[in-house]
């Protein structure tokens, strides 16, 4: 009731007309809370309004001598047109502006609805973000990609190196999500602790199909042991629509220390912490082990030889260990491949067996040596490639083999993992 006093002063209504004077001088009978002579009212709805009213009116003190300004309890002749403004009488119609706002949002769900941007397959909603999660009682690791425009080349599908580059995310996912992701990547906190980190030593991939733009691909990836100082880590990605394979590939680890750039045997701390997630399952079981011949030797009879040289890291090829990417060393190998090569044929699967690390400082040369393999159809040949990376000052960086099979020819299509 204060409040509406107080609310009343702020908001005053129009001045009243002075009440009027008996013929004695004496004040009206009526007074309302202000002091107004109160009119009388014929209609009975305006008394029981003015009767409420006067019910919830307090009597206004006088500080100068105790006097109380009367309150006319009855208000029964003041009509509702000349009742004084307030502020709950001036507040706005509620239900109107409730049903203005309603309009607006119902009208802004149908302009949404037009533009159609809800996914129009179930699969593009698996694992939106990206977070992945542990199968197969805790020793895979599965992360879902949407292939997105920047990802895909002038075939209008995915590259060699967007698949690379989910590979090796999957992997420090992987890493990370177990809790074996130490202050730098591919390292776990024992190893963190001795300046040692993991490196890439031979990787290989066959490709059987590329996904196109707004595909999405799951992507598999699981580790195991390499011999007595290393690990391997496999990947496995389909089609997570049909299921049908896109990609396999395995890969050979060995430990770098940081300071010394020196390899080094893995400490029994760090092994305690990575064998729980072993697993002997292969995703490639026939793999290539032919050695790789010492280029630039080449036979011109069946072969021919490109050179690209001057290649130097940017900034943005380096990782947190200070070394080019690995994945980087891809780009750089298939810049000397032919064009006609690209235009016509398709990557089927590579293999890379890295000697060195690139640091940003580094000035290389890519040589590919182009072999003709045999004729599988009428105007259709398979090709292999001998590639070499390395400095302009002589040391080999990466060597690779590449196999190429002509666009829009059949490869065969294998279904997902099958533990």
């Amino acid at each position: 009731m204060a409040g509406s006093i107080a609310a009343a002063a702020f908001f005053p209504g129009p001045p009243a007309p002075p009440p009027p004077k008996s013929a004695l001088g004496e004040r009206p009978d009526s007074l309302d809370v202000r002091g107004m002579a109160a009119k009388q009212a014929s209609s009975s709805s305006a008394v029981r309004a003015g009767r409420t009213r006067a019910h919830a009116a307090v009597p206004k003190v006088n500080g100068g001598g105790g006097k109380s300004a009367l309150a006319d309890a009855e208000h029964d002749a003041m009509p509702s047109a000349a009742q004084p403004r307030t502020f709950y009488n001036q507040l706005p119609d509620w239900s109107m502006l409730l049903a203005a706002i309603t309009t607006i949002f119902l009208a802004a769900e149908k302009q949404w609805t037009l533009l159609d941007w809800k996914p129009k397959r179930p699969d593009m909603l698996v694992d939106t973000l990206g977070f992945g999660t542990i199968v197969h009682d805790g020793v895979m690791f599965r992360q879902n990609f949407s292939i997105r425009s920047y990802e895909i080349g002038a075939d209008r599908t995915a590259s060699i190196e967007t698949l690379m580059n989910h590979l090796q995310e999957t992997a420090l996912n992987h890493v990370k999500v177990v809790g074996l992701l130490g202050d730098g990547f591919g390292s776990t906190p024992e190893m963190s602790k001795r300046n040692l980190f993991w490196v890439v030593s031979q990787m290989q991939a066959i490709v059987e199909r590329y996904p196109c733009w707004g595909d999405t691909v799951e992507v598999n990836t699981w580790v195991g042991a390499h011999g007595k100082n290393g690990m391997r880590r496999d990947w496995h990605i389909r089609d997570s629509v049909t299921g049908h394979t896109v990609l396999k590939a395995t890969s050979k680890w060995v430990m770098m220390n940081k300071l010394t750039r020196k390899l080094a045997r893995i400490p029994d701390e760090v092994r305690a912490e990575i064998v729980p997630f072993f697993s002997e399952y292969a995703a490639i079981e026939d793999q290539d082990h032919r050695k790789f011949p010492k280029l630039p030797e080449y036979d011109r009879a069946t072969s021919a030889k490109y050179v690209r040289t001057g290649l130097t890291p940017r900034w943005a090829d380096l990782d947190i260990n200070q070394h080019v990417n690995n994945v980087k060393y891809i780009g750089w190998i298939l810049e000397s491949a032919p064009i006609s090569i690209l235009e016509n044929h398709e990557l089927a699967s590579i293999v890379l067996d890295y000697k060195r690390e690139c640091g940003r400082n580094s000035v290389l040369q890519s040589h590919t040596t182009v072999h003709t393999d045999c004729a599988d159809e009428p105007g259709e040949t398979t090709l292999h490639c001998e590639h070499l990376l390395s400095l302009e000052s002589g040391p080999t960086i990466v060597k690779a083999r590449t196999m190429w099979r002509p666009k829009g020819a059949k490869s065969q299509e294998t279904v997902a993992l099958s533990w």
